[in-house]
Parts: C-alpha cells; structure tokens; sequence
C-alpha cells in the first residue's frame, strides 16, 4: 500500500511537472539510488580538465548545465573557456557541449547563472584574468592585468548568448585585487519590498588591517532586472566562495553559506534583513564540515507547500575533498541532516537545481584517484533511500 500511494503521488507531481513545463517533463522509474550521468569528462572534446559547475532551470524548463573547459592543465589559470550543455528533458539526455565565452588564451570562469522569472532573461556571470596571472600576482597587485568581471545573457532559453560586457567597475571595489563571482546560482528575491531584486553572491580579497591580504564575502544586486548592478555589504574576515537562498522569517532576508578561512573544517553563515544591502557577523555552521571548498545550497521548498519549508546543501562533507553529500535543513538553515551521500570517493564543487516534479539534480566534481577526472549528474527524489 505504501509503494501505491508513493507511486500515485509520484504520478501527480509528474503530471503536475509536465504541464508546467510545457510538455517536457520526463517520467523517472521508481528507483532507490541515485541516477547518474558523467556530463563531462576530463580529456574529452579537447579539454584537459572540465571545473567549476553551474546549473540552472529556465522558465522553459531546460536544465542548463555550465562549466569550465581548461585546455592545457588542470590549474586555475591558463586557457579557460567557459562552456554549457542543455537537457530540455529534465536531465535524461543533452546536447552537445556548446562555447559561450572564449578569449584565446586568456581565463573566461566561474560561472555563476540566475533567472529574472519576470522578464524570462537568463543571466550568467564570468570572471576574467590574462592567463599568465595567477590569483596570488592579482591578489599581491603584482600581475599585469586585475580580475574582471563580465555579464552576459539568453533571451532564448540558453540557444544563444549576448556578448560578455564588462561591469567590472559597477561590482568591483577598486582597492580589491582577486574577485570571484559564485560558483553556483544567484537568486531573485520573492518577497518583501526587494522582490524581484537579484542577488549574485561573490566573494573578493583586500588588504586587512594588518597589512596582510585577506579575503571577504559580497553579494552584488539588481533592481532594474540586469540592466545595472550594485555591491551590496561585505562579510568578512576570512571569507570566500558562497552561496545564498531567501529565507522566510523576514520577507526578503536572505542566508549566505561560505567556504571559511577560519581553519576549523566548518561552512560559515550569514544573514541580510536587507536584501544583500548588509550581513551579519559570520557564525560557523555547526553540522556542515568542509574541507574548505566550494559548496552549493539551493531552497527545496516553502512552507505553504506540501513538503514545508526546507533548503537543500552539498559539498564534499570531510576534512578532505571526498565524500559528496547532500544535507537538508527544515528549520531555515539553523540545522542540518544527511539526506543522500553521492559518491564517497574524491569530490570536489557542485551544483544544485530542483525540477518541477521534486527531483533533485546535483553537477559535481568527481573522480576515483582525485576529484577532477569528471563532472557528473546526480539525480534523486528527497524520499528516496
């Protein structure tokens, strides 16, 4: 009986889904483990190593997968283009890698996707640097160029992409030297007086007060859907890559997640009562370790839906990038349980996206003998086991 009201409930959300998504959602099979998919392998199309994924749904309901395609070695610098692949089937089946952003030998990464569910914009965000700086010449001020930051967008469901502008002097503090947009997905807010605002969250390095370089959390934000963009407060010391969700306690507030500096092997958490404008002092989050690394966190639902309010986080949960796992929160991130370990061998950044019909999907980083030998999709349903 219960695998009957489990599969009629399934068949619910699936139809549900599919009308939704105008007639693209694909039916799942009723299975315990996680379905996976390698979406890009390192040492394939021309690429060494496949980094830093981003992966987002479009009002249409195509799953836009992004990624870094380093061409010569696995390292942060060097030729890096910024590449993309689409599924309009919920993930079963993509096309071909496609190229948005290449400047020859230069790096063109970390991106970083939100969707304007008002004007139906896809907006993605890059970062810049001359392949020959690397980020401690750019953070010391001794390279030949600084990091940039650019802008692109789809009008048409992730097809086509304008060409990369640079807004590097609306979102950059000039007195800061390293800047890194996500990795992830942004956010739009939902509620309150900053509805409709978007929220890219960044983080940058400055010189602290002790003479020494230090890093630091940002968020930048949108009120006139894309067209300019402000910096919002900084969190800092000793903060870097983050991701953010809109919370409920306060219409608009939002809960930023960081990869921390602080050398205790724990996420860090902030909050903004102001839409981005300004956050708390940053707390350790007691039940999320890290290895410090990059992290994804995504909302899953809100409370006026079947399943409550609850936000979905990944990482690889050790001291050591291994051990990719997703934790759940109902309680607006105060705590967290385990809900899905994907792979317990090396694991590094990751993604993560709801579709319409509830499955989870989650781009990571993996591998057997380290964590860059493949970037693969993980697909689930939160009640499965």
């Amino acid at each position: 009986m219960n695998n009957l009201i489990k599969w009629l409930l399934r068949l619910l959300v699936f139809v549900i889904g599919f009308a939704f998504m105008g007639g693209t959602a694909v039916a799942q099979s009723e299975s315990e483990e996680a379905e996976y998919l390698d979406l890009f392998v390192s040492g394939s199309e021309g690429y060494h190593t496949f980094r830093i994924p981003s992966l987002v749904l479009t009002p249409n309901g195509t799953v836009l997968a992004f990624i870094e395609g380093r061409r010569a070695g696995s390292s942060d610098t060097g030729d890096i283009d910024l590449l993309m692949r689409r599924s309009e089937d919920g993930g079963a089946t993509w096309k071909a890698t496609s190229l948005v952003w290449d400047d020859g030998p230069n790096v063109c990464g970390n991106p970083t996707a939100v969707v304007d569910e008002d004007t139906g914009r896809i907006w993605l965000f890059m970062t810049w640097n001359l392949g020959e700086d690397g980020e401690r010449e750019i953070i010391e001020r001794r390279a030949k160029d600084t990091r940039r930051v650019f802008l692109t967008f789809s009008d048409d469901d992730g097809n086509t992409w304008d060409p990369p502008r640079d807004i590097t002097n609306q979102v950059k503090n000039p007195e800061w030297g390293w800047y890194a947009t996500g990795p992830g997905v942004g956010v739009q807010i939902k509620h309150g007086s900053n509805r409709g605002r978007l929220v890219i969250p960044c983080d940058h390095s400055y010189m602290g007060v002790d003479g020494k370089y230090e890093y630091g959390s940002h968020a930048i934000f949108s009120d006139d859907h894309g067209e300019t963009w402000e910096i919002g407060g900084v969190i800092s010391p000793k903060m870097n890559e983050c991701q953010v969700v809109e919370l409920e306690k306060e219409p608009g507030s939002l809960l930023m997640n960081m990869r921390s500096y602080h050398g205790n092997s724990l996420r860090a958490l902030s909050v903004s009562e102001d839409g981005g404008e300004s956050w708390s002092y940053p707390v350790d989050a007691l039940d999320l370790i890290d290895p410090v690394c990059q992290a994804a966190m995504i909302r899953f639902s809100w409370s006026d839906g079947p399943m409550g309010n609850i936000l979905l986080f990944s990482n690889p949960a050790s001291t050591t990038r291994d051990n990719m796992t997703v934790k759940i929160s109902k309680d607006e991130g105060r705590s967290w349980s385990t809900i899905k370990r994907l792979h317990e061998g090396p694991a590094a950044y990751s993604s993560l996206a709801i579709l319409p019909d509830g499955k989870v999907l989650c781009l990571f980083e993996r591998g057997m003998n380290n964590p860059y030998e493949k970037v693969t999709l993980a697909s689930f349903y939160l009640d499965d086991k």
